[in-house]
């Protein structure tokens, strides 16, 4: 049997991706008649026929799907190698100018106190090149699973199947609280009965932290007066910052999005609410070698990473 031309499955694996002919050789930078010769190369050294022409679309055949799991899993080993030997993890190998890289997601709507305190360890280290990047959860799992990534930073839990094998930590967890301005002698916040009586604002309605206090807020009978639902901690923090002097705002978050406020007296926390938590996670995918820079920022203790006031 012929050895597996690497170069022809790499073009059947980005048409498979792109599904259309003419938008794979633009990405490749070949003409479509030459990338339809290394396809048809490719489906003759196979024995089968790997797309069926749909118009101007191209649909994978079940040996298409068979050779596109393949192939997906050469090019994530090789992607893999690719980081691993940039990364420069110990003996294995490393950049050319000596310094580790290593590459960490953040869920874009995560608190960028937690994100700067867990990485804080590498800040000052002149061997070691950070590159961070945001956006969302599943984009940057996808970007993970093909090794474009290290570690993503979220505050969901996510669960490993055959097709992702997530390794999904948390290494922090910490109570919600209620934060606002400081309070007159004798005015100190209730909890509960002064809920229905605030201003608040929430974390957005697709967050974990704002579904447990609806629950709440629900068994406890307590209508709330919502001034904004906000999806991003860095906005929920400004507002925090600017409306709790200003219109009396009351802000629910977990205090390590506020705490440079709290600690200059800025905010003050009110309570802490009870039953109500916020995890963060360190997700990673199943590999050989795992990048030591990694196995050091997991070493934290969650006080640590959550800056403790």
């Amino acid at each position: 049997m012929s050895r597996l031309n690497y170069h022809h499955l790499h073009y059947f694996w980005a048409v498979a991706k792109q599904g259309n002919l003419t938008r794979a050789a633009a990405q490749l930078h070949v003409s479509q008649s030459a990338l339809s010769t290394q396809i048809r190369q490719l489906e003759e050294q196979l024995g089968n026929a790997l797309f069926i022409r749909e118009g101007r679309s191209l649909h994978l055949t079940e040996a298409g799907r068979v050779a596109l799991n393949y192939a997906e899993t050469i090019f994530t080993k090789g992607n893999e190698l690719t980081s691993l030997m940039r990364g420069g993890t110990g003996g294995v190998g490393g950049s050319r100018s000596g310094r580790q890289v290593l590459r960490i997601g953040g869920v874009a709507t995560l608190s960028r106190n937690f994100q700067e305190n867990f990485i804080k360890p590498l800040l000052q280290r002149a061997d070691v090149s950070l590159v961070l990047q945001s956006g969302s959860l599943d984009d940057l799992l996808a970007r993970l699973s093909i090794h474009n990534l290290d570690m993503v930073l979220s505050n969901r839990r996510v669960h490993s199947d055959v097709n992702h094998p997530w390794r999904c930590r948390r290494i922090a967890r910490q109570p919600v609280s209620l934060v606002g301005a400081k309070r007159g002698r004798g005015k100190a916040f209730r909890f509960p009965d002064d809920l229905a009586h605030v201003p608040l604002l929430l974390p957005s309605r697709d967050s974990d932290i704002r579904a447990g206090f609806d629950v709440l807020v629900d068994q406890l009978g307590i209508t709330c007066q919502i001034i904004a639902e906000v999806d991003d901690m860095a906005m929920l923090r400004l507002l925090a910052r600017n409306l709790a002097h200003d219109a009396q705002c009351v802000a629910l978050l977990p205090t390590v999005v506020v705490q440079d406020e709290l600690r200059s007296g800025r905010l003050h926390e009110y309570c802490v609410v009870p039953q109500l938590n916020e995890n963060f996670y360190a997700i990673t995918v199943v590999r050989h070698f795992e990048p030591p820079l990694l196995k050091a920022l997991l070493k934290q203790s969650g006080a640590e990473v959550l800056g403790a006031l």
